[in-house]
C-alpha cells in the first residue's frame, strides 16, 4: 500500500498556509494558526482521528478569524482528497456521536466525491476566545467542499466550548472509520466503479 499522505500549500492575499497530511498516522500534531482555540480544535483532530498533521497558517488576524479558519479548512480538505486519491479500498461510511459534558455532536460522512453538508443545531456562546463560534460550522463545510465529502453534522449543549470540542472529535473518528481500508474490499466502494469522476 502506498503512503497515504499529501502537502498542499496556498497562498493568498488573506492567508499563506502549508499543510501536510498522512491519513494513517498516530495523532501527532504540529498545528500553528494564531488562534489558540482553533490550535487547539485541529490538535484534538489529529489526535481522536489518527492522523498526523503539520499546519502552519499566517493570516489576517488583524481582521478576524473567518479567512484564517476558512482558508486551513480548504487547505487541509484538499490535503486529505489528494492522500485517498482513487480512495479504492476504504470503509467510505460513517457515523459516530461524541459527547463532552452536557454538549453532543454527532457526524454523519460518505466519503463520496460528491461534496454536500448539512448542518443542524446552533452554539450556545457567539465566541470562544478568539474563535468565532460558527466558524465551526463553517469549518466542517469547506472541509467537506475540498475534501469531497457528502457531510451531516449536529450539535447541542448549553456551552459553546464544549460543542465545538465534541464537534472536532466526532468528526475526527468519522473521518477516521470511513478512510480505514478494508481489506476483503478490491476496487472503489460504488457500483460506478469509482469516486473521483
Amino acid at each position: 500500500m502506498s503512503e497515504r499522505r499529501a502537502t498542499v500549500t496556498r497562498d493568498t492575499a488573506e492567508t499563506t498556509i502549508e499543510c501536510t497530511v498522512s491519513v494513517d498516522g498516530n495523532g501527532t500534531a504540529t498545528v500553528d494558526t494564531g488562534v489558540g482555540f482553533f490550535d487547539h480544535m485541529l490538535t484534538a483532530f489529529a489526535r481522536h482521528g489518527l492522523f498526523d498533521l503539520e499546519l502552519e497558517c499566517d493570516g489576517d488576524l488583524d481582521i478576524d478569524d473567518h479567512h484564517t479558519v476558512e482558508d486551513v479548512a480548504i487547505v487541509l480538505g484538499t490535503a486529505f482528497d489528494e492522500a485517498l486519491d482513487d480512495r479504492a479500498g476504504i470503509v467510505r461510511y460513517a457515523d459516530r456521536r461524541v459527547p463532552l459534558d452536557e454538549a453532543v455532536a454527532s457526524t454523519v460522512v460518505d466519503v463520496s466525491g460528491r461534496p454536500r453538508f448539512y448542518f443542524d443545531g446552533e452554539f450556545s456562546q457567539a465566541a470562544i476566545g478568539e474563535f468565532t463560534s460558527d466558524m465551526a460550522r463553517h469549518f466542517a463545510e469547506s472541509l467537506a467542499m475540498n475534501a469531497g465529502l457528502t457531510l451531516h453534522v449536529g450539535v447541542r449543549g448549553e456551552n459553546a466550548h464544549h460543542e465545538v470540542e465534541a464537534l472536532f472529535k466526532a468528526l475526527a473518528r468519522a473521518l477516521d472509520d470511513a478512510t480505514r481500508l478494508d481489506d476483503r474490499r478490491e476496487g472503489t466502494p460504488s457500483t460506478k466503479g469509482t469516486l473521483t469522476d
